[in-house]
């Protein structure tokens, strides 16, 4: 990506169930996932997700999608806890591709300058 373009790069996330540390009251299953592609969550063909634990990941994955520093906890950390302190649920968040998206194409507010 060149000076004066308008392209930036974000990383395809996939958000998957790994493990239960005890009992998994929000009917979740191992196994279970949901993936990230720029804006867009995509979801298996009749798999659900846990309302709660959706509202608990959802303000991580921008973030996750993006550069981060090499030390940065956003980048070392992938295993998130269930919010629920009885559920054993837990969640990891993987970073899978990375694609090119122009600004123009994904914003309505022009690039300054």
């Amino acid at each position: 990506m060149t000076a004066g373009s308008d392209q930036f790069s974000l990383y395809d996330l996939r958000v998957e169930v790994i493990e239960g540390r005890g009992r998994m009251l929000c009917h979740e299953q191992v196994g279970d996932y949901f993936e990230v592609h720029g804006g867009r969550i995509a979801f298996p063909t009749g798999q659900g997700f846990p309302l709660y634990a959706m509202a608990a990941l959802l303000p991580l994955l921008p973030a996750k999608q993006r550069e981060t520093h090499r030390n940065d906890w956003m980048t070392t950390d992938s295993d998130i806890a269930c919010p629920d302190v009885h559920c054993g649920a837990i969640y990891r968040i993987s970073r899978t591709g990375k694609r090119t998206f122009r600004h123009s194409e994904e914003s309505g507010e022009p690039l300054a300058g």
